[in-house]
């Protein structure tokens, strides 16, 4: 079953509560999403560990119930 971009959403902002995220579904098959992530949660952390952050409020649902997810993640520029 797929996955709705407001049920990414929400995890998202669960896990990182300032963050700002926009989500896209490439496919419109609910299982293709791109995603833009900023939030003040990442800074000083590279771009793998910030993923792996999203990943993480994912909650072991990348690769199964959301098949692909393709991050653009930042810090806010204040």
């Amino acid at each position: 079953m797929p996955m709705d971009a407001r049920e990414i959403e929400r995890m998202i902002v669960d896990a990182l509560p300032d963050a700002k995220v926009e989500i896209q579904d490439l496919a419109g098959d609910g299982d293709h999403y791109a995603a833009t992530v900023v939030s003040h949660a990442f800074k000083g952390k590279t771009r793998v560990a910030q993923h792996q952050m999203v990943y993480g409020a994912l909650q072991g649902r990348m690769g199964g119930v959301l098949h692909a997810l393709a991050l653009t993640t930042g810090v806010p520029q204040d």
